[in-house]
Order: C-alpha cells, then structure tokens, then sequence
C-alpha cells in the first residue's frame, strides 16, 4: 500500500468536532438517501495516525476506457439497494470486502454527472484506523489499494488542474492531483476536491470552473 510522506498537524481533519460540522453541512444539504444511478464510497481513514483519503486503482481485467484509473469504491445501484448509501456500502463490500454500516458514514455529497451523463452520488464515510482494517481487495475489480494523506492533498505543489477546450475556446477547469503513486484526475479528482472543501475550507482553493460543477457539497 503506497503512502508519501507528510508532515504533522491534520489529526484535527477527522477529529469528533470536525466530523460533527462535516456531518450537519451534509445533512443541511438534504442529500442523504438521494436516489442516483451510481454511487462512490469517499474512504476516509488514519494511516499511522495521520488523515487519509483511500483511493483503488480499477483493475484492468474489467476493460473499457476507464480500467486502470483511479477511482473510489463504487458502481451502478442495485434494484435491492434502497438509497445511493446502501450503493456505496455494498459496493464497498464487493471491491475491498470491508463490511461497514450507517455509523460509519458521515453524510452524502452533491451528485455529479460522470462522462456518460450518468449521476453519482458521492457517500463520505470514516474506516477508522486502517492498521484495524482486513482490506480483502477483489482481484477482478481492483487492481490495487492506496491511500494519500489530506496534508499532502492540501499542499499546493500537489495540485494541478486542466483547461479543457470546446471549438477552439476554452470551456471549463478540472482538478488534478499529483505527485502520488498514481495520478488522481477525472471525477475521481472533483469527488477529492468535494471533500477537501468538506474537511477544510479554509485551507483548500478550488480548481474546477465549470457551470454544472459550480458549487460545492
């Protein structure tokens, strides 16, 4: 399991006070239970004591234009599921094996369109200490299991974005974070930027411009 280094100082990101203000911001937003097509875990985690996001790395045997990125735990609703939560726990189950309940999540960020124009619900929940956890990863849809810690997703020279062009005009912005293990981009990487102005909005800027990606969780 990958890690860079970073520094100290971010334990207060997952602290109970933090997760109480992340936890009513959320609720305020009325998303929880919002019914979508799919829906991703957002994993946070301490690794060593230190605040981390999990991140997977889609396995390649799935095949298709997205095998091989980086991604959340996640995937299409099930008739059986009753709300994009229930989604992201199953999902969770099937790609890692790791078991989780509704006390584990903290609440349901603003659902977002991915490539396809299929909506996805992102679901923000705390593992807890992975050290704690038995990660059983399913080889067929993922491939490997990382974690990036939040003080090296806070730094600058960690962050990126790209200007992407429409008939010869420029069109929108997304983010991009870098020097990790693997390049976080995509959906993936606006989901990251969600959660950063989650955790800490004073401390995080927002790369992405773009009208339907325009506010916040």
């Amino acid at each position: 399991m990958a890690e860079p280094g970073t520094g100290g100082g971010e334990g207060g990101l997952l602290s109970s006070g933090s997760e109480q203000r992340c936890r009513a911001r959320l609720a305020a937003g009325g998303r929880r239970g919002t019914a979508a097509a799919a829906a991703v875990l957002v994993p946070l985690c301490s690794v060593r004591g230190r605040p981390a996001l999990l991140f997977t790395l889609r396995s390649r045997r799935l095949g298709g234009p997205h095998s091989g990125d980086v991604s959340f735990p996640g995937g299409r609703r099930d008739p059986g599921d009753g709300d994009s939560v229930a989604t992201a726990l199953r999902e969770t189950r099937e790609e890692l094996g790791l078991a989780l309940g509704p006390p584990n999540v903290w609440g349901q960020l603003r659902t977002l369109p991915d490539g396809r124009g299929q909506m996805v619900a992102p679901v923000v929940a705390n593992l807890g200490p992975l050290e704690d956890l038995m990660l059983n990863p399913n080889p067929d849809e993922v491939e490997e299991v990382f974690t990036l810690p939040l003080a090296h997703l806070l730094r600058e020279e960690n962050q990126g974005y790209t200007h992407f062009r429409t008939a010869g005009r420029y069109s929108y912005t997304l983010p991009v974070f870098l020097n990790g293990p693997h390049k976080v981009w995509g959906l993936t990487a606006i989901i990251t930027e969600l959660t950063l102005e989650l955790l800490a909005p004073d401390r995080y800027r927002p790369k992405t411009h773009a009208p339907r990606y325009s506010s916040a969780a």
